[in-house]
């Protein structure tokens, strides 16, 4: 049976580059901020690591060495894999002539709105998954269950809470209601609109792929890896955003690539790691 880690413990990269820079980080079980200059190679390692850990999730056991030359060890050390989610920030227009053909939804146009698309499947599993636990708990008979059933469903209601204070300002909450994300507008004469996810502005839809990721895992211990999460980002969404990840998870290992010093003025200085002290 396949033992799932709690988190990563270091990733070791032969050659980031054909020819040089030998690399390995070891990581913190909470928070880990990859700081440097444009091409150093902050954007590599993270693409690297996340190739990798996508051939250890199909294989049965951790390979000692990726076909890239990428090693990464977890804790506990007899682990055989470690869930991860892979946030992609930069909202270029879809491409890809095969996977435009394969989607139902035309409104689905930018690469942002993919995520968002194929979050909206997680999320409908998510809420499935909770009903079923709070329906267990509910119909075993024990007071203390009963109890217990109020605090399956409060991440959503935590998650939900975010989004409408985050996009405030431009008077959008989340349809309650709904099954699917998507949201209520109120218009400067007191009317309303229903919004879908596309519609939103690249900050937002950044900042919904993010939490929505981070929701879906159900506070369990897993991975999640972002390249330059900030683009797009109001400022003080960006000094938000560890804090608000921790609170929806605090059991998610955050790894990610960073220009913006915004990220780290809520506490997270001793965090960041400059890729010339963990290369050579």
């Amino acid at each position: 049976m396949r033992k799932r880690a709690d988190y990563i413990q270091s990733i070791e990269i032969k050659a980031l580059w054909k020819g040089g820079r030998h690399v390995v980080w070891n990581l913190q079980p909470d928070v880990n901020i990859l700081s440097g200059i444009n091409g150093v190679g902050k954007s590599t390692i993270i693409n690297h690591s996340a190739r990798t850990l996508a051939e250890i999730d199909r294989d049965e056991i951790v390979p000692k060495d990726a076909p890239q030359g990428v090693t990464i060890k977890l804790m506990p050390e007899d682990a055989t894999y470690i869930k991860f989610d892979v946030i992609r920030s930069f909202d270029r227009p879809l491409l890809h002539s095969d996977l435009l053909e394969k989607l139902s939804d035309s409104r689905v146009k930018t690469e942002l709105d993919w995520q968002i698309y194929r979050l909206q499947k997680r999320f409908l599993d998510y809420q499935v998954n909770i009903g079923n636990r709070i329906i267990e708990l509910l119909t075993s008979g024990d007071p203390e269950d009963q109890l217990k059933a109020a605090e399956v469903s409060a991440p959503k209601k935590q998650f939900q809470d975010m989004i409408d204070e985050l996009f405030a300002d431009t008077n959008k909450k989340i349809d309650r209601k709904s099954n699917e994300i998507q949201f209520v507008q109120t218009n400067g004469n007191g009317s309303t609109e229903m919004i879908t996810p596309y519609q939103l502005s690249s900050g937002e839809k950044q900042m919904l792929a993010i939490l929505l990721t981070v929701l879906v895992e159900n506070r369990e211990p897993y991975a999640l890896l972002m390249d330059e999460p900030e683009i797009s980002l109001h400022i003080d969404w960006q000094q938000r955003l560890i804090d608000l990840i921790r609170q929806l998870n605090p059991n998610a290992q955050i790894i990610l690539s960073t220009h913006s010093p915004a990220l780290i003025m809520d506490g997270w200085m001793s965090n960041v790691t400059e890729v010339g002290d963990i290369s050579n």
